[in-house]
């Protein structure tokens, strides 16, 4: 048979791609690349570096009397989950529709989201190494590393929360309020046992719950459930659960500032998702008319193609581009002065251009899996499971242990090795390979 299309089967296909991005939720889309740059904005105005007495980093915007409350809204990670959850289900019943299942889905979506990482690991590894070689002094080297080791958490969180999908996605369809109402209760569970026994690590189990919660809401997002509410309803919901934050973090047990209670996750954070999906909703028909303009798509298309790389890299780029700046004696304005402020959106700028032009050129190491041939499927459960291992093991060492030239290396070396066990084809079953 000829592997050539005839004109009535490349109309149909045209059609039917056509079809798919017609029903593609663009908002979606948009905020989802809005909440990484704004990840990336949080972090240029929260570090300043100063020449005036020396080189002195400060961080002007949490000397700022209204940072506290700005985390209220400005932390996004939770929205992000959620934003995750709705891709994620789509994703999932597409698996399904075209004949796959969970090992395919396991590989496809680890595959995207730790390939881009492969780079990463090894520049971090080099530069590390280099860095000890060459007699940098621990303490500051230490500290560099945290710096750039600590957007990595996400890939570790987020790679629990994918593998989880196809159980939470059947736990979505049987009982979806029961299974809310269960993984809240397992996140309290969890800050109890946590407080009282005063225990930080254990409140790494709920790098399950927290953000499983948040995912949920998104299948909830997925399936129309917010759409499908009035305004007056959304509107209270996010009030309540806004209210909801306000003793939980006024009783010495949460901290008011959201982004201490990202590392480990903890419960108002299940509140603040609950908030922000809401919000979100109440405000998708103008965003939904915001992207049918070709400038919102174009914007949305640049950034949000790379989305994953330029996360990966942008605090890599800025510690970078900040020490090229002092080597090459670029006056700096005084952090926090009303001309530091000023050129915060310049900055920004800058920092995502430069991480689109090293998505560019790691272009490669982005591309997602391709769909199986007739006859093929993914790897047997052990080789995912040790794949799944090698792939979110380092992230996770790094968001325990933080950065260091030892973890570097154990990125560099497994991350490679589990992205190529993922990208392993095995005969279907039943299938004899001749």
């Amino acid at each position: 048979m000829s592997s050539q299309q005839s004109v009535p089967e490349q109309a149909h296909t045209a059609r039917d791609v056509r079809g798919i991005i017609a029903q593609r939720d663009l908002v979606v889309d948009l905020i989802r690349t809005a909440c990484v740059v704004l990840v990336v904005f949080v972090h240029v105005t929260m570090v300043g570096v100063g020449t005036a007495d020396g080189i002195e980093v400060t961080s002007p915007l949490q000397e700022l009397a209204w940072y506290v409350p700005a985390t209220w809204v400005g932390q996004v990670m939770p929205l992000f989950f959620v934003v995750g959850g709705f891709a994620s289900i789509v994703g999932w019943r597409s698996t399904v529709t075209r004949g796959g299942g969970a090992r395919d889905y396991w590989s496809t979506r680890l595959v995207r989201l730790f390939r881009p990482a492969v780079p990463l690991f090894v520049v971090l590894a080099l530069g590390l190494g280099i860095a000890t070689a060459l007699g940098t002094p621990p303490g500051l080297l230490a500290e560099v590393a945290f710096g750039i080791g600590s957007p990595l958490w996400f890939l570790a969180a987020y790679g629990i929360t994918q593998c989880c999908v196809p159980l939470m996605v059947r736990l979505h369809e049987r009982a979806p309020w029961r299974t809310l109402a269960v993984l809240l209760g397992a996140a309290v569970l969890v800050d109890t046992v946590r407080l009282a026994t005063g225990v930080a690590e254990v409140g790494l189990l709920n790098l399950g719950p927290v953000w499983l919660f948040a995912q949920q809401l998104g299948f909830l997002w997925a399936d129309g459930w917010f759409a499908r509410r009035s305004r007056l309803l959304l509107a209270v919901v996010a009030v309540a659960a806004y209210v909801v934050l306000v003793p939980l973090t006024s009783i010495g047990l949460w901290a008011p500032d959201m982004l201490q209670d990202l590392n480990p996750p903890m419960v108002p954070l299940a509140f603040l998702a609950i908030a922000q999906a809401c919000l979100v909703q109440l405000v998708h028909r103008p965003l939904a008319s915001l992207m049918r303009t070709r400038g919102a798509q174009a914007v949305v298309f640049v950034l949000g193609r790379d989305g994953m790389a330029v996360y990966l890299w942008y605090l890599p780029l800025f510690i970078a581009l900040n020490g090229v700046a002092l080597l090459v004696g670029v006056p700096f304005p005084e952090p926090g002065g009303a001309l530091w402020w000023a050129t915060r959106p310049l900055a920004l700028v800058l920092l995502l251009g430069a991480a689109i032009v090293v998505a560019r050129a790691l272009r490669s190491f982005d591309r997602p899996l391709p769909r199986l041939v007739p006859g093929a499927d993914r790897p047997a459960w052990p080789v995912l499971v040790v794949a799944a291992l090698c792939t979110v093991g380092p992230a996770f060492a790094v968001m325990q242990l933080h950065l260091s030239f030892p973890v570097a290396v154990t990125g560099a070396v497994l991350v490679p090795i589990g992205v190529w066990l993922l990208t392993r084809t095995t005969p279907a079953r039943g299938v004899t390979r001749i």
